[in-house]
Order: C-alpha cells, then sequence, then structure tokens
C-alpha cells in the first residue's frame, strides 16, 4: 500500500488519525466485543461498524471466521487480477513534477497470517519510471464482508538496489494485530484503524463522504466513498476513494500528489 512519508533512504513513503473513547460493541455475530477506535469522529456511525481499539486485553479474533475470499464491493481483490494506476507529484526539493505509476496484481496462491487465511496482493509502485517500493500486502474477510488488514512485506528501492524495509509489519508479530481496513457497510463519519503495528504502521481511516462519483482514465465510478486518511506517527494526511468494482480508485496526497486508476481486470 502506499506510503506518505519519505523514509530516510528512498524518496517517498507513503501510509496509513486523534481519538476519542468508544463503547463496546457486539461485532456482526461473531461474538467478540471489540471497542470503538473513533479518533476524531463526528458522532457515532451506525452500530453493526466495526471499529478496533489498540487497548491490551480486547478478546482475540478467531481465524475460523475469516476467508482469503475477498469480495467486499468496494475492495473486491478476490474478483481482481490487476489494477494499474497514473500520476504525478512535486519533488520537495526540486519542484519538479515527478510520474508516478502502481501496478498492483492478486497471486494466484493464498497464504496464512497468524494462523489466518489471506490473499496477497503484490503492488509495485515507479517513481520517474524507476522500482521505488515492491510490496506484499495481507487481507481476509470476515463473514460479515469486513475486509481486514494482516500485514505487509516491503522492499524499499533506490537505484534499483533493495535499500531498507520501512512500515513493515505482520500481524502477530512484535504486538502487531489485525487492522480493519474496509467495513461491511462503511457509513459517514466512521473511523477505524487499518494498521495496528506500534510505532510502525498505524494508520486510520475516516469516512468523509459516501456516493462520490469519480471519473478517471478507467471510467467513470459511482456510488463512491471518500476517506480521509492519518497517520499519526508522521502526521500526514491522504485522501482515498473507494469504488465499487475496483476498490481505490483514486488517491489525493497532499502537497500536489495525485493518483487514479487507468485499467483493472
Amino acid at each position: 500500500m502506499r506510503r506518505s512519508t519519505p523514509p530516510a533512504t528512498t524518496h517517498r513513503r507513503r501510509r496509513p488519525r486523534v481519538r476519542r473513547a468508544g463503547v463496546a460493541v457486539a461485532v456482526l455475530g461473531l461474538g467478540l466485543g471489540l471497542v470503538a477506535a473513533a479518533i476524531g469522529g463526528e458522532g457515532d456511525g451506525p452500530r453493526d461498524a466495526v471499529r478496533v481499539r489498540a487497548a491490551q486485553g480486547e478478546p482475540p479474533l478467531d481465524p475460523a471466521q475469516f476467508s482469503a475470499t475477498v469480495d467486499n464491493p468496494l475492495f473486491p481483490m478476490s474478483k481482481l487480477h490487476f489494477t494499474r494506476m497514473r500520476g504525478s507529484e512535486r519533488d520537495r526539493e526540486s519542484g519538479r513534477r515527478i510520474s508516478l505509476r502502481g501496478r498492483m496484481r492478486r497471486l494466484p496462491a493464498t497464504t496464512r497470517v497468524n494462523g489466518f487465511p489471506v490473499t496477497v496482493v503484490q503492488d509495485d509502485e515507479f517513481e520517474g519510471g524507476r522500482l521505488a517500493e515492491h510490496t506484499l500486502d495481507y487481507f481476509a474477510q470476515d463473514q460479515a464482508g469486513n475486509v481486514w488488514y494482516f500485514g505487509e512485506r516491503i522492499d524499499n528501492y533506490e537505484d534499483g538496489r533493495v535499500v531498507g524495509h520501512e512500515g513493515q509489519w505482520l500481524a502477530g508479530r512484535r504486538g502487531a494485530r489485525p487492522g480493519l481496513f474496509m467495513p461491511a457497510h462503511p457509513a459517514l463519519g466512521d473511523t477505524f484503524q487499518q494498521e495496528r503495528a506500534p510505532g510502525v504502521a498505524e494508520d486510520r481511516s475516516t469516512v468523509v463522504a459516501l456516493g462520490v462519483r469519480v471519473t478517471t482514465p478507467a471510467r467513470v465510478f459511482r456510488g463512491c466513498i471518500k476517506t480521509k486518511d492519518f497517520s499519526p506517527l508522521d502526521r500526514t494526511t491522504e485522501f482515498k476513494f473507494y469504488c465499487p468494482g475496483v476498490g481505490i480508485a483514486r488517491e489525493i496526497e497532499s502537497p500536489g500528489t495525485k493518483f487514479d486508476v487507468v485499467s483493472f481486470g
């Protein structure tokens, strides 16, 4: 997944919000009393919206309630073979525009992370025509249709060489836990923690608009949602547009970075 903060050794990195106290909710018939992590929200979403807290002591998730088939309409990775994205950003030092290109593809083989069945998505990102980041992302879906994020393996590149693995994390290691990536029924104001690796990756996402129309080189999408993503580790914000049938159709970062889907299938 795209990073929004530059590491020490590469030009850029992406990724991933301020929180108010939440209340316990029953989670989707799983019988798990996960607690809300509503961060900076303007009110409560519907009662069936899942939010995840990072506090200690929450009941563990049950791998038997999860599947590697990820077909949530707003993130249907198991129904896609690939997506390609293009965009540009302004270099912070020189001020010139740099071309960006992304290529995501679902790998045919599934695997397990911390005992959970997950689908694997390979995400390669190019800056100025050169590979900048190679990532394997791990996702699973629960029985209610919520998509969970189980971590990522990252290779950061510079001049054709691997120079680091910044932001890499896996659920079950070093205190990291699965994060809620996309609720089954996102509602306006819902806030959820997508990444739960303390001190490494802590992205949080808030739904800020529903029923959005997004025009991209690939096609015009309707019924999309817009999220505001915040990384508390580096205090950066970006906006994403999730659309039925494709998942992420647009990303906008500050300042001056736009990334649109150009093809998928």
